[in-house]
């Protein structure tokens, strides 16, 4: 049985994507869909969009195996309620596996689940997580992470990704992959592939790396290591590091592999160049890095991205 628990100005779609993905999954497994959606309060709980859930009280959980938290703009009012913060930690510790969508890592952390585990989150929301919880072992550029029986993915739509994984643990790869088509889904992202806005923030860098990141994108093609970014930022390698990662939500390396994959996948779009000539422009060097950290990213290689851009571009013509 899966558990949705929700509170009011949760985000819709943190709770409504893991419920159609659980419901469609059991079908195309030959069982009846058991969820149930929870909050400290029964009756009708209102989302931040103004829709309402019709939820059953906490004592409803019976015999649940699965519970999953939304997030959304009301997370850190419901975090401050012992009652379900204490039904939270009664959950894990019966063994139930506990997953949050978005924002609702912040009841997992204040609930004190998440404490020397990896977790992710909304990548708007990295660095105020960082600051509050220090023990958790943060992962801002991931779709979700898997630590034991606990489970966090990042914003609203990787909702759908984590719990797509959790179907394929219960019912299988078959089902997982009906479950994807019917919901329409192009592919199945994997829990390891970059949150795309992150690459987004990054185009037009601000803060006080901003002058940093925006040497490093005019300098892609050097190896632009720790201690290379350290001695223009000034710094210490030690000290730069626990900076960038304050400041940014990631690390130095990562926000370089940002900045090539988003220069990359700008010229394989819009170019014909060959592939090698831009992974070695671009810092990559080698094509199969490359190619390794697109898949990553975008959950496709380079060439499938040129060739759905030169599709688009005859559909627009």
């Amino acid at each position: 049985m899966i558990g949705v628990l929700v509170f009011p100005d949760f985000q819709l779609l943190d709770a409504a994507g893991p419920i159609s993905v659980f419901e469609i999954a059991a079908r195309f497994a030959g069982i009846s869909p058991s969820i149930r959606v929870l909050a400290e309060a029964a009756g009708p709980v209102r989302s931040s969009s103004g829709v309402e859930m019709l939820a059953r009280g906490l004592k409803a959980a019976g015999a649940i195996t699965t519970l999953i938290v939304a997030g959304g703009e009301g997370v850190d009012a419901a975090a401050k309620s012992g009652k379900v913060l204490a039904f939270v930690r009664a959950m894990a510790k019966r063994g139930v596996r506990v997953a949050s969508v978005c924002s609702g890592a912040y009841m997992l952390a204040e609930a004190g689940l998440l404490d020397g585990r990896r977790a992710t989150t909304h990548w708007r929301r990295t660095r105020q997580f960082l600051a509050v919880f220090p023990k958790v072992k943060w992962e801002p550029d991931r779709i979700f992470v898997r630590d034991g029986d606990i489970w966090t993915s990042a914003g609203i739509t990787a909702g759908i990704d984590l719990a797509l994984a959790m179907a394929t643990e219960d019912f299988g790869e078959e089902v997982a992959r009906q479950t994807a088509r019917q919901l329409v889904l192009y592919h199945r992202r994997g829990g390891g592939q970059s949150q795309f806005s992150s690459l987004l923030e990054l185009k037009a860098p601000s803060g006080r790396f901003g002058a940093l990141l925006t040497w490093a994108r005019e300098h892609l093609d050097a190896p632009l290591t720790v201690e290379d970014l350290a001695e223009q930022a000034g710094m210490s390698s030690r000290h730069f590091t626990r900076a960038f990662i304050a400041e940014t939500g990631s690390t130095p390396s990562k926000a370089v592999e940002r900045l090539r994959i988003e220069v990359a996948r700008q010229r394989v779009q819009s170019s014909g160049e060959a592939i090698e000539r831009v992974a070695l422009q671009t810092g990559f060097r080698d094509p199969e890095r490359m190619r390794r950290a697109f898949i990553r990213a975008f959950g496709q290689p380079p060439q499938s991205l040129r060739r759905a851009a030169r599709a688009a571009e005859m559909l627009r013509t």
